[in-house]
C-alpha cells in the first residue's frame, strides 16, 4: 500500500524531507510558525537548504492547520531538540509535536520519529503522549519507528537523498514498511536498525564523537598557543600519517555537536553511570568563546589599544559558516565575554535575520556598508563572501589597514597577511 507522507516541523531538517516525498506524491508540510508557511506557500525558504526552483510542480500542502494531517497516514516528526539553561534535554518540542499528531492518528498509521533524542526516549516518553490523545494502543492500532536525521546545514554535497538513512520500526512489519517508504526518495540506500533504541543511539554516538575529536584539538590549540606554535601546522604535518584523524580546532554551536552528547549523558545517569569523556568534551568545547574572547584581550593589550576606545569588528554570528542558522551559535559567547570588559564592538553577518537576532539576543546588527573602522576584526564565521572580499576588504576595515585580526577557523592564507596586520588562529 503506497503511503501518504506527513510532515510535522518544517526547518533545516523537515523541509527537505518534505520537498523529496512531494516530488512522488502529495505530501502534507507542516509547521506551528505561521510566517514559515506564508513564506513556503510563496515558494521562499529562509534557511536556504531550499532553493527556489524546487518548488515548482510539487504536490505539496504546507499548512499551520493541524486537521490536515488527517490526509496522511505515514508521519514524519522532524522538530528541534535543544537543551534548556542546565544542558538537560528539552523535549517539549518533540511531545508538542506527538500531542499533535495523536489528536490525529488513525487505525494503521505510522509514526516516524527523525529529531535527535535519547535512546529509549521515543518508546518511553513520546508513544505514551501519542496514546493519551489518540487514545489508540501502539503495536495494535498505529506503530512507530526511529530514523535519525543526518541533515548538514549548508552541505549542498550530502543531502537528505544521497546519504545512507538509517531506519527503525517497532517491530518487523513496521521496520519494512518504514525501510520501503524511505527507500522510495534515498538514492543510498538505507541501513535497518535491529530496534529503535540502536538507530537512537547511532544518531547521538555520531555526533559526540565529532565533539571529543574536536575537543581534542581545541586543547591542543590552547597548549600550543602557549607554546607559540601554530596549530595548523601541527595538524598538517601530523596528518601525513595515514591514519591521523583530520579533525580542526573551532567554536562549537548549532544544533546537533553542541547538543546531542548532553542527550546521551543525561540518559547515562539516569542508568547510574557518570561518564567522563563526553562531559569534558563538552566543557573543553563550550569553552572555547571564552578562550579566544580572552587571547583577544591579551593581543590588544599587548599591542597597545586602550580596551575602553577599541572597537572590535566580529564578522558572522550564525552557528557556521554560510547558513543563516542561529541556534546555539557560540559566537555570542565571545561577544559577551568582550562586552564585560567594555569594548564596543559592531557585528556584520549578510544571511542571518537581523528581526531574529534582536529577539534572540537583543544587539543589533551592522551592514556592509555601516561597519565603522576597527582596531580589531574577528572572523568569527568564514561566510563564503568573507573570503571572497578577502584581506584587501579586511584591511580597509582595519583603522589606518593595521590592527589585529582574529581567523578563528584559520581559512585566511596567511602567506598574503598585509603589513600592520597582526594575524592570530586558533
Amino acid at each position: 500500500m503506497k503511503r501518504k507522507i506527513s510532515v510535522i516541523g518544517l526547518g533545516y531538517v523537515g523541509l527537505p524531507v518534505a520537498i523529496a516525498f512531494a516530488k512522488q506524491g502529495q505530501v502534507i508540510g507542516f509547521d506551528v510558525d505561521k510566517r514559515r508557511i506564508t513564506e513556503l506557500n510563496e515558494g521562499y525558504d529562509r534557511t536556504h537548504e531550499v532553493a527556489d526552483a524546487e518548488f515548482k510542480n510539487l504536490d505539496i500542502i504546507f499548512t499551520a492547520d493541524y486537521n490536515q494531517l488527517q490526509l496522511a497516514d505515514f508521519h514524519i516528526i522532524a522538530v528541534p531538540t535543544p537543551v534548556d539553561s542546565n544542558n538537560q534535554p528539552d523535549l517539549l518540542p518533540v511531545l508538542r509535536a506527538s500531542k499533535t499528531i495523536g489528536k490525529q492518528l488513525k487505525i494503521n498509521d505510522i509514526v516516524v520519529y527523525e529529531s535527535t533524542v535519547y535512546p529509549g526516549a521515543t518508546e518511553e516518553v513520546c508513544v505514551p503522549v501519542l496514546e493519551q490523545q489518540s487514545k489508540l494502543t501502539c503495536g495494535v492500532d498505529f506503530s512507530v519507528g526511529y530514523s535519525p536525521e543526518r541533515i548538514n546545514p549548508g552541505d549542498k554535497k550530502h543531502t537528505f537523498t544521497n546519504i545512507v538513512k538509517v531506519v527503525s520500526g517497532l517491530d518487523e512489519e513496521t521496520l519494512k514498511i518504514v525501510a520501503e517508504v524511505y527507500k522510495s526518495v534515498i538514492t543510498a540506500g538505507v541501513h535497518l536498525a535491529p530496534s529503535i533504541k540502536v538507530a537512537e543511539a547511532a544518531k547521538v554516538v555520531e555526533n559526540t564523537q565529532r565533539d571529543i575529536n574536536i575537543a581534542f584539538m581545541n586543547e591542543l590549540a590552547v597548549i600550543f598557543d602557549r607554546m607559540q606554535v601554530d596549530t595548523a601546522d601541527v595538524l598538517e604535518a601530523a596528518n601525513t600519517k595515514w591514519n591521523f584523524l583530520n579533525f580542526k580546532p573551532g567554536i562549537v554551536g548549532g544544533h546537533c555537536i553542541g547538543i546531542d552528547p548532553y542527550y546521551l549523558v543525561h540518559k547515562s545517569k539516569q542508568l547510574g553511570h557518570n561518564p567522563q569523556i563526553i562531559p569534558a568534551a563538552r566543557t573543553v568545547n563550550d569553552g572555547m568563546g571564552e578562550f579566544v574572547a580572552q587571547r583577544i584581550l591579551e593581543l590588544l593589550q599587548d599591542n597597545g589599544y586602550l580596551i575602553p576606545e577599541t572597537v572590535v569588528t566580529i564578522l558572522g554570528l550564525s552557528f557556521k559558516e554560510n547558513v543563516p542558522d542561529l541556534r546555539n551559535t557560540k559566537v555570542i559567547d565571545i561577544i559577551n565575554y568582550l562586552q564585560k570588559y567594555k569594548v564596543q564592538i559592531q557585528i556584520h553577518d549578510p544571511l542571518v535575520d537581523v528581526q531574529e537576532v534582536m529577539a534572540e539576543y537583543k544587539i543589533p546588527l551592522n551592514s556592509k556598508q555601516n561597519l565603522q573602522k576597527s582596531q580589531c576584526i574577528v572572523l568569527a564565521v568564514p561566510h563564503q563572501e568573507f573570503i571572497q572580499d578577502g584581506w584587501q576588504w579586511l584591511q580597509n576595515l582595519l583603522e589606518d589597514g593595521c590592527g589585529i585580526v582574529i581567523d578563528i577557523k584559520g581559512i585566511l592564507p596567511r602567506e598574503e597577511v598585509p603589513d600592520g596586520i597582526i594575524l592570530w588562529r586558533l
